[in-house]
């Protein structure tokens, strides 16, 4: 293989790296949300969504009505909770900024007060919420959490990948 085939499966490389980044800004930018799809990587809101399910959200302008399914992260923890609005507190200006939220796993006997910052009683909609669930789908995450859980396959799938890239002929 020359340098000029080289050069073009590289720059081919590049390529797709630069639209997958692209279209995920786009998405983050279309929803106003810094993570428009999340995997739920835990059994806490079963029935409702199994682990391995792929959410998709968004954060547009509107409140949260009891019922609503948010995904929130807390300060400390780098792992978004993905729970149902039990209960919203809303000052009398209609503003994001002044909605509180309780949550709760749909599979948990107990809100989520033991979940949020030291004394934290409620969540805030504007700063800790990273979007309300607008859609799903079953089981699709289940690769994302294989690859956590093992992390041999994630050598093994770049060491695969690698080797096509290196033994491909145009």
């Amino acid at each position: 293989m020359n340098i000029r085939q080289q050069a073009g499966q590289f720059l081919n490389f590049l390529l797709v790296l630069t639209t997958a980044f692209a279209l995920w800004k786009g998405l983050s930018l279309y929803t106003n949300s810094s993570s428009p799809i999340v995997v739920v990587l835990s059994g806490s809101m079963e029935p409702a969504f199994q682990r391995g399910d792929l959410l998709f959200l968004s954060n547009r302008a509107e409140k949260a009505q009891v019922g609503d399914i948010v995904v929130y992260e807390v300060k400390g923890r780098p792992i978004p909770i993905v729970h149902r609005v039990m209960r919203t507190h809303d000052s009398l200006i209609s503003d994001l900024a002044d909605q509180k939220l309780l949550t709760k796993g749909d599979n948990n006997p107990t809100d989520d007060l033991e979940l949020y910052a030291r004394g934290q009683t409620h969540l805030s909609r504007e700063s800790e919420v990273v979007g309300m669930v607008r859609g799903f789908v079953p089981y699709v995450g289940m690769v994302t959490i294989m690859l956590n859980d093992y992390p041999w396959m994630k050598y093994a799938l770049l060491a695969g990948l690698g080797g096509m890239v290196m033994l491909q002929r145009e």
